[in-house]
């Protein structure tokens, strides 16, 4: 796989899409967080199983961040919550 420097589907810049996605209301912001921290630790995966140990070492290590990140935005829904329509 290429990694690209934009999102093809996506005509905003990356500013753009970063309040896009920070707009979000925080439990489907968390699902978000979720999925991307999969995708990263599958990443890391077909990256161990070539030998590059380094580069999936540290994006195992990123996607444990986001997860950790996931759950502070759980917490935060849970607070939010009563106060959304």
């Amino acid at each position: 796989m290429i990694h690209k420097s934009e999102i093809e589907k996506y005509p905003g810049s990356m500013e753009e899409l970063v309040e896009e996605i920070g707009n979000l209301k925080y439990d489907s912001l968390a699902i978000f967080l979720e999925l991307l921290a999969h995708k990263i630790q599958k990443d890391g995966q077909k990256d161990k199983e070539r030998n590059r140990v380094k580069l999936s070492n540290n994006l195992f290590k990123s996607a444990e961040k986001i997860k950790e990140s996931k759950e502070f935005m759980d917490k935060a829904w849970v607070i939010c919550e009563p106060f959304t329509n």
